[in-house]
């Protein structure tokens, strides 16, 4: 009887349990505090409390797991306190709130070599990584030998928005460049939207509606698209003319801030002309 009522106290308690195992793996030198004299590892409750400015006593109370529901603001403070990663904190909200926190965008610092591995193996069928905002942060040979050298950009300039409507390259590339500006633009609005990136986005957008009478009119439509899924995407290539690409987009697992795009090629034939180009076609930019 005692051992069932102690699971149920424990299930009942995830969050504090959680809590106190994430402070007890802190080393409290790392953080200022003395470390002498302690009967437990890691941080005490009151060091907890005072990190995340609240009370010790309702910090005390959420590990007991009488505290009651504790708002968002304050499992945010306590992630900072506990410097727990991402998908800790994400834990911590799931525990506490039954929910996941509220999107936060971070820039993205690129990606790590063995992504770019993963792009590189993908030849000759272009595809990149693109951010929330949709700018470009890593790339394969093929992406660029059919879509742009982005390489011999500037980084803030690698934008898919950027290239579309202010690259007439993008124009020359696409059979109804009005349709596909309008679906990019409308599955740009709702990655941004849910990566909170508004802020980030605002330069952007005013640059683009200062440069560019149809983004300005196609932006104040306020349509929405879905960016993940599959189709299939027409091009002119300049050497190779008419090419068909089977277009999927995908989230990157542990990096929710970033999507991979790839166009794989329609036919046999398009991947041998591809394949022949990979290292000396001219680039082009498809969107």
């Amino acid at each position: 009887m005692a051992n069932r009522m102690s699971e149920r106290v424990a299930q009942e308690n995830r969050l504090g349990i959680y809590l106190k195992d994430r402070r007890a793996k802190l080393d409290p030198a790392a953080f200022g505090f003395a470390p002498e004299r302690r009967r437990t590892l890691g941080l005490r409750r009151e060091e907890v409390a005072q990190r995340a400015n609240i009370s010790p006593t309702w910090y005390t109370w959420l590990e007991q797991g009488r505290g009651g529901a504790p708002s968002a603001d304050v499992l945010d403070r306590i992630a900072r306190a506990l410097m727990l990663t991402d998908v800790e904190r994400e834990h911590l909200f799931l525990l506490g709130l039954g929910r996941p926190p509220e999107v936060r965008y971070r820039k993205s610092e690129g990606v790590t070599p063995r992504l770019q591995r993963v792009l590189d193996a993908l030849n000759p069928s272009p595809a990149i990584i693109r951010t929330a905002i949709w700018d470009v942060v890593a790339w394969n040979r093929a992406a660029t030998v059919m879509l742009m050298d982005y390489g011999s950009l500037p980084p803030e300039q690698r934008n898919i928005l950027r290239f579309t409507f202010l690259d007439p390259r993008a124009r020359a590339a696409q059979y109804d460049w009005e349709s596909v500006a309008r679906f990019i633009l409308g599955a740009f609005r709702v990655d941004a939207a849910r990566a909170g990136a508004a802020a980030e986005v605002e330069s952007l957008v005013e640059d683009l509606c200062r440069l560019s009478p149809e983004f300005r009119a196609m932006w104040r439509e306020n349509d929405v698209r879905s960016a993940h899924g599959e189709a299939v995407k027409h091009i002119r290539h300049p050497v190779l003319g008419p090419l068909a690409f089977e277009y999927s987009a995908f989230a990157v697992d542990g990096r929710p801030d970033l999507s991979m795009v790839v166009y794989n090629p329609a036919t046999p034939a398009d991947v041998e002309k591809i394949s022949a180009l990979t290292g000396s076609a001219p680039a082009l930019d498809g969107g």
